[in-house]
């Protein structure tokens, strides 16, 4: 029901959209998010935008770099992705969950569904 699309293999310091469509539900009824996860690490929480798209969240380390947006008319989730290093390197998921965006990198509990991810690998 989430289809990420967008990722690819770049070079340190290049750009990449990710996409997120959503079929089978709709998402201005979530606050949608993007987590990733590199080889042998847990899943972590990238960034988060709630419902209406006031309000955006980004974990320390890609803030400024990274954007996420929204349109719930097209049903579909953004993330660029700018100044790409090589820690960023990982598959990213989108997902959409019932709490709000504020809470949705500590509550994951409560994702209601899971994107199947997308794969950035960055060279440096």
């Amino acid at each position: 029901q989430l289809q990420a699309s967008g990722g690819g293999l770049v070079q340190a310091g290049d750009s990449l959209r990710l996409s997120c469509a959503a079929s089978e539900l709709t998402i201005s009824n979530y606050a949608m998010g993007w987590f990733r996860q590199a080889p042998g690490k847990e899943r972590e929480f990238v960034a988060a935008i709630s419902r209406m798209g006031l309000d955006t969240y980004y974990e320390d380390s890609v803030k400024g770099r990274f954007a996420i947006a929204r349109d719930n008319a097209e049903n579909t989730v953004y993330l660029q992705l700018n100044n790409l290093k090589s820690q960023d390197t990982a598959v990213y998921y989108c997902a959409a969950s019932g709490t709000t965006a504020q809470y949705m990198g500590h509550l994951t509990q409560y994702i209601n569904f899971w994107g199947q991810g997308t794969q950035v690998t960055v060279s440096s």
